[in-house]
């Protein structure tokens, strides 16, 4: 039976190209239901890196969390990205599992729902446009009512030309839905 999966995408190492390249292969893991939009934001971490390009994807799969993440983690390798003892290091390609339906616990080390949902704007607002009503697994609380809280905070700008990559990479409609 599938479920739904929210998957973050992020790049700081040419971003117009290994997004599109990652929504692609995405699609193999089963149907891509929806994009959010692609944003500029700040990196997270130390200061000194390129800033980050973050959306979200919505991807209707067959595959249980765990060899989900692998399939992810073999994707990011596949578009060059070399994990290192640096978390904040610059990075082609990052895919994390936010949300697996309404799914609560951890599963090969992925804590879902991600409690940085509730913390990050860019990772809110990305999946809040994906599914506005979904609610969050452990408070119930829609991803919208989430995002909208979080707003306030954000410094996200728009790329206008990577959204638009990563919706034809897809084969989706050219605009993706705001909440």
């Amino acid at each position: 039976m599938a479920e739904l999966a929210f998957i973050s995408l992020g790049s700081n190492i040419e971003p117009s190209r290994n997004l599109p390249a990652a929504v692609r292969r995405l699609g193999r893991l089963g149907r891509l239901r929806a994009l959010s939009a692609a944003y500029h934001t700040e990196p997270v971490g130390p200061p000194g890196q390129p800033p980050f390009v973050n959306a979200a994807a919505l991807l209707e799969t067959d595959l249980p969390p765990a060899p989900l993440t692998a399939a992810l983690k073999e994707t990011e390798a596949a578009l060059g990205r070399v994990r290192t003892g640096d978390r904040y290091a610059p990075r082609p390609i990052d895919l994390d599992l936010c949300l697996y339906d309404t799914l609560q616990g951890t599963f090969d080390g992925v804590e879902l729902p991600d409690p940085e949902i509730l913390e990050r704007p860019y990772l809110a607002l990305t999946l809040a446009e994906l599914a506005p009503d979904f609610p969050y697994p452990t408070t119930g609380e829609p991803l919208q009512a989430i995002a909208g809280r979080l707003a306030s905070g954000a410094d996200l700008h728009l790329d206008a030309a990577i959204t638009r990559a990563m919706q034809a990479a897809a084969g989706l409609p050219a605009e993706p839905t705001r909440p």
